[in-house]
Parts: structure tokens; C-alpha cells; sequence
């Protein structure tokens, strides 16, 4: 295929020699030790995977680090999963052993395979987004820190996937996953009058409410806008548009904490996830509060699920009335959905409860 300027290179171009060789003729695969994968050619050649955890944010030194990691045991061949682990592939296994001492000696954990957590998939945060209600890299690390033992061990009942989102606009597609947590605003936009006419559009701040919360200032004298709070959602549309809108609040802003979803069509359809702590605060560096309830819940699952079953296969069969009673999360009035179509989700049933 000849060379253009126009998309993606040819993906092929890209393949360890060992993966072109054997293109469609992988016999099996299996997972010797936490954080590498084998698989085996028609033709006996082997593959080893060695996966790596990282941060999402990296340096130019990491790079080169890791690049240097492949370059002496894989041909200058690595890759970053959907979930930012680096992985390593070679044909040897001493070639694997020498990779996983590499990653040691830069403090990286091998894992993230089989029955575990792999790492955390997450947005931006407070590093780069504009309408984050929270941080996204601190909040993981600080999360990470306390799983780690289930990110390099296999002991789970299953694979464990878990996401942030640091808006409500859930870039990190936290709804269909095991856990997430999901930075929440709380208070409607603050409105700089002074600024508005100097830094917006107010037709096209106007029209970037998918709610109509935004109307004309009801003084004609000032070129402004106003929040109506109780058709607001913050969803920070109109900061996106009007700098002079800003969505974060130290007081208001915060998260919340979901389960249950997944993406799996195993056993059971694809399921989404169903909020399980409607506010918990911002509490950088380490976030306490969420960490104690991610680690709780993580806990009664590994203690109480049964193989190969997901977290939310697991809480449907026990029941949320028991989830909640062996988290020892309260139950709250928020977690009544009050939406104006919610009956169709309603538990409709001849029995009271099971």
C-alpha cells in the first residue's frame, strides 16, 4: 500500500516481527504470573506481554526510560493500553524476566491482568479541563496507593474496572464501569457582569444551555446574563463558551461515587452503573473520604462475590438493601431517581422485597 499524508499510518508497519509472522495464528494464551500474558503460535513461537502501571501524566524522561526498557528487550516495541499501562512485548521469556526487573528499578508495579484491577482510566481534572469539579491524577494515585495489592495480584473474583470522571459530562464513561468516581458541581455558574460584554457572545451563551437556564439580564442597562438555579444542571456548557461564567467552587464542588456498571456481554447483558454516595467533599492531596469507601466496597466484593462475577452481577444477586448494609453506606434520599421518566425503572413487583 503506498505512503499518503492522510490518516493513520498502516498499523502493520508498526507489528513486532513475532506478531507478523504469526498474524491469525495464535493457538492459546494464558497469564503465568500477575502482569504478563503468554501466547502461543501455531508454530510454537511465543509472545510475552509484560504489563506495566503508570501515571497518565508523564515527562519526557519517563518516556525515555521506558523506551530504553524496549529497546533492549523488544525491538523498540511497546504500547499503552486504553488504560495507560505500558506494555512490554518480546518473544523470550528472559527476555520478560529482564523487563519486569527494568520496571522495578523504576518503581513501576507489573499487574493489571486476569482477575484484578487494572489501572484507572480518568479525564483531565484540574490540570487541564476547565469544567473539572476535581482533580483527576491526584484522586487516582491516591486511590491506587491503597488498591495496590489487587493491581499486582490476581485474587479478585473477577476483573475489577474503575474510572473517574471529573464532571458530570463523564468523558471517562464512568456509567459503565465496575466503580467510578464523578466529580459533581453543585452551584450554578458565577456571573461577571464586568466581564461578560468584553469576553462572550451573549446569544451564543445564551444558546449553549441545553436547559434555558440562561436568559438576558433583566436590566436592559446591563449587558449581561442570569442563571435561573433551578433549570441549571452544571454542566459548565456556558463556561466553555463565556470565560466570564466560571463553575468552580471550593464549597460546592465534589463527588460521587457509582457502581455496578460494565461492558461485558458475558452472563449478563452490558449494565450501567447506579450511584451509591450522592456527595462526598474535595479533600486534596488524598482525597480520605473517597479512598475509605472505594477500598470499603472493594473489600465486601473481593470477600463476598463468587468467581468470574462482576460487581454488578454481584450486587444484584445479594440485593442493594444488603450492598448498603455490608458497606455500611446510608442510604440517602438521593438515591431515589426522581427523574420525570424514572418509573420505568422502578422495582415493579408482587413482592415487597428479596
Amino acid at each position: 500500500m503506498g505512503r499518503t499524508d492522510i490518516g493513520p499510518p498502516d498499523f502493520r508497519e508498526m507489528l513486532p516481527d513475532v506478531i507478523k509472522k504469526n498474524y491469525g495464528k495464535w493457538k492459546y494464551h494464558e497469564t503465568p504470573r500477575p502482569g504478563v500474558l503468554r501466547h502461543v503460535s501455531e508454530t510454537g513461537d511465543e509472545l510475552y506481554t509484560v504489563r506495566v502501571g503508570s501515571p497518565r501524566l508523564v515527562s519526557i524522561d519517563f518516556i525515555r526510560d521506558i523506551c530504553d526498557i524496549a529497546d533492549k528487550y523488544c525491538d523498540g516495541h511497546l504500547r499503552f493500553t486504553s488504560r495507560s499501562n505500558i506494555e512490554f512485548l518480546t518473544d523470550a521469556k528472559a527476555k520478560a524476566d529482564g523487563i519486569i526487573e527494568e520496571a522495578a528499578k523504576l518503581g513501576l508495579p507489573v499487574g493489571g491482568t486476569g482477575a484484578c484491577i487494572s489501572n484507572i482510566i480518568h479525564t483531565q481534572g484540574w490540570i487541564h479541563c476547565h469544567s473539572a469539579a476535581t482533580d483527576a491524577s491526584g484522586l487516582v494515585k491516591s486511590v491506587m496507593d491503597e488498591l495496590y495489592e489487587y493491581f499486582t495480584s490476581m485474587k479478585l473474583p473477577a476483573f475489577l474496572r474503575i474510572a473517574v470522571a471529573c464532571c458530570i459530562n463523564m468523558c471517562g464513561a464512568v456509567h459503565c464501569s465496575d466503580l467510578a468516581i464523578v466529580g459533581i458541581h453543585r452551584k450554578p455558574p458565577k456571573v461577571d457582569n464586568e466581564k461578560v460584554l468584553a469576553q462572550c457572545e451573549i446569544p451564543t451563551t445564551i444558546q449553549s444551555c441545553p436547559t434555558g437556564a440562561i436568559r438576558r439580564h433583566a436590566d436592559p442597562d446591563i449587558k449581561s446574563v442570569t442563571v435561573r438555579e433551578d433549570l441549571c444542571m452544571y454542566c459548565a456548557n456556558c463556561f466553555t463558551v463565556c470565560p466570564a461564567m466560571p463553575m468552580a467552587d471550593a464549597d460546592g464542588d465534589g463527588l460521587a461515587i457509582y457502581a455496578g456498571g460494565k461492558v461485558s456481554n458475558a452472563r449478563k447483558p452490558p449494565m450501567f452503573s447506579r450511584m451509591i454516595v450522592p456527595y462526598l467533599p474535595n479533600n486534596p492531596p488524598r482525597w480520605p473520604e473517597v479512598v475509605d469507601v472505594i477500598k470499603k466496597v472493594v473489600d465486601v466484593y473481593a470477600s463476598g462475590a463468587k468467581k468470574y462475577e462482576r460487581m454488578g452481577e454481584w450486587i444484584e444477586r445479594i440485593g442493594w438493601e444488603k450492598f448498603f448494609k455490608l458497606t455500611e453506606i446510608p442510604f440517602t434520599e438521593q438515591h431515589i431517581d426522581d427523574f420525570t421518566h424514572a418509573v420505568e425503572t422502578y422495582r415493579t413487583t408482587t413482592q415487597f422485597k428479596w
